[in-house]
């Protein structure tokens, strides 16, 4: 099994950043000829038991999505990295597992990067103190 390359994600504070800004950035491990599109999204309302049709699935949407903004592969419905209108910044970081995905269709972790920021207004590290990860689908492939 071939090693993927380091993927690095990088936050620069104040007085680091200036005007009072937060930075946000992420390096892509992707394939070099792969294009990447930087996409907006604005905010909706969506029709109860409505489904969003994710990278190989479809799942149940939420009743409301966040304006984002994402950096993904043009194949791929999910993101490398996303922010939405709250500040709530998320990206995704190659892993080496130790065991085979399974064979089934699945969420990615790359779709998970996209509807984190488009779902919640809190910074990830409260989605598992809340619960909210575990639960996200039970489909997920990571």
């Amino acid at each position: 099994m071939a090693v993927a390359p380091p993927s690095y994600c990088f936050v620069a504070f104040p007085p680091r950043a200036k005007d009072g800004l937060v930075v946000f950035g992420k390096n892509s491990a992707r394939p070099r000829d792969e294009v990447q599109e930087v996409m907006y999204f604005s905010a909706a309302d969506h029709e109860p038991e409505s489904k969003v049709e994710c990278t190989y699935i479809s799942i149940d949407q939420v009743p409301r999505t966040h304006a984002i903004v994402i950096s993904r592969p043009a194949w791929l419905w999910g993101a490398e990295m996303g922010a939405n209108e709250h500040g709530v910044c998320i990206a995704n970081e190659a892993i080496n597992a130790r065991e085979p995905a399974a064979e089934t269709e699945a969420l990615l972790g790359m779709d998970l990067v996209r509807k984190g920021p488009s779902e919640f207004d809190i910074p990830v590290e409260s989605w598992a103190a809340k619960g909210i990860l575990p639960r996200m689908h039970h489909k997920t492939r990571i």
